[in-house]
């Protein structure tokens, strides 16, 4: 019963803005995702990428220090297309996640 509990433990994607495969007006000036459960900053990342795999962020990604489940990173001036954000973190129970998503600008 103990590793039940433990594996559904491990930090998961709460939610993104922008959201998760959405479609966007005007370009967002940032990434923020947020986790179920707090996150190690030295060990959690995010990084988005345009259509064709080069990267948009500033590298400054990091975890919130007012928010210790808030991942983000700022953006550099988004051209209209499709972006994928990757992300790989490793919560305080020492469990290593990661994922991505994508959104639109269109």
């Amino acid at each position: 019963m103990l590793g039940v509990v433990l594996a559904l433990a491990h930090s998961r994607l709460q939610r993104a803005e922008p959201p998760v495969e959405s479609n966007l007006k005007r370009p967002p000036s940032e990434v923020k995702v947020y986790f179920t459960e707090r996150l190690e900053p030295a060990y959690s990342t995010v990084r988005v990428n345009d259509e064709h795999g080069v990267q948009v962020d500033r590298q400054d990604s990091h975890v919130d220090p007012s928010n210790p489940r808030l991942l983000r990173a700022k953006l550099q001036l988004l051209e209209h297309g499709a972006y994928s954000v990757i992300w790989r973190v490793l919560s305080v129970d020492g469990k290593v996640t990661e994922g991505r998503f994508t959104f639109r600008v269109e």
